[in-house]
């Protein structure tokens, strides 16, 4: 197991991959580890790319639980590791509390990036997003992590993979408790309970930017990720189809196909970043990975769109 050390704790990490091929480095939603990006560290490596993952304080193997855990320093710990690892410039793709940390590296770290791909995530609170996140927080507290587990499963997933998965679904929980402590992951919430507002700081962020969403997301819904959208210059907006908060769960297969189809575009000067919006198709075999969204992607009534 590698280990980094980082002001006196322990950052585990996990790189794979040829050396001298680019690298993409993943950051973990809330309750996640790095076990969660062995099949994408698996597809991007064949596909000719090295993965970088690792805990945060908090999760996983990393140090645990650690007390009064200042958001701000992830970037900073994120700048340490690839400093470490002698990596200059890397791709960085993250999932919600992890998609918010790799915007601020990209703002904060603009030499260091390739691209960014933030999921599921946003750069500022609407009341629904506040009060949701008000409630899985009182939620935790009050009763318990199980609890927050519980809470989190119809957020993340789509009613055909709960019905697929309903028998594994007890498993996953157990193992889901096995690894996180409760006090770690209330302290990585705390970090971020007085949240503020970084929209008008996206405007710093020149690299290209892939945003991805999934279809049926209503913890990060589509006017979150819309915001980055019209605020990052060098973006495109992917939408997941027929999936929600944790597509990266749920279609690995196709998101790490479209990650992969992002960074080859980049790498051969072929990306367009000019905001336009984007379908990915629902099959991983697909001939053409993405196609244009023609509707109104705003909306949930499916108006056209008015030019």
């Amino acid at each position: 197991m590698a280990i980094f050390t980082y002001n006196d704790h322990d950052i585990h990490y996990e790189f794979s991959g040829e050396p001298d091929t680019p690298v993409i480095t993943f950051i973990n939603g809330l309750t996640q580890r790095t076990d969660h990006w062995i099949q994408y560290a698996k597809n991007l490596n064949k596909a000719g790319y090295r993965v970088l993952s690792y805990d945060l304080l908090g999760q996983g193997t990393s140090s645990k639980p650690v007390l009064f855990i200042d958001f701000n320093e992830n970037p900073k710990i994120l700048a340490a590791l690839l400093d470490h690892l002698r990596i200059q410039q890397t791709y960085v793709a993250g999932v919600s509390f992890g998609g918010i940390i790799v915007l601020h590296f990209g703002i904060e770290y603009p030499d260091r990036v390739k691209g960014l791909i933030p999921m599921s995530c946003f750069t500022e609170m609407d009341g629904q997003l506040r009060y949701i996140g008000l409630n899985l927080y009182t939620g935790m507290v009050n009763v318990g992590f199980e609890y927050l587990v519980d809470l989190l499963i119809p957020i993340n997933f789509s009613s055909a993979w709960i019905e697929k998965n309903r028998e594994n679904i007890p498993l996953l929980k157990r193992t889901s408790f096995s690894y996180n402590d409760l006090y770690a992951i209330q302290n990585l919430i705390e970090s971020i309970r007085d949240f503020r507002p970084f929209t008008k700081e996206l405007g710093k962020i020149a690299c290209p930017t892939l945003i991805l969403n999934g279809e049926y997301d209503c913890l990060t819904p589509r006017w979150a990720h819309e915001v980055m959208r019209l605020n990052i210059s060098n973006s495109r907006l992917m939408i997941m189809q027929k999936v929600c908060h944790a597509f990266t769960i749920e279609i690995p297969d196709i998101t790490c196909r479209v990650i992969a189809d992002f960074a080859d575009q980049v790498e051969t000067g072929r990306w367009g970043g000019d905001k336009s919006v984007w379908i990915a198709a629902d099959d991983p075999a697909s001939e053409e990975i993405a196609f244009p969204c023609q509707g109104n992607h705003t909306r949930a009534v499916p108006f056209m769109k008015k030019y």
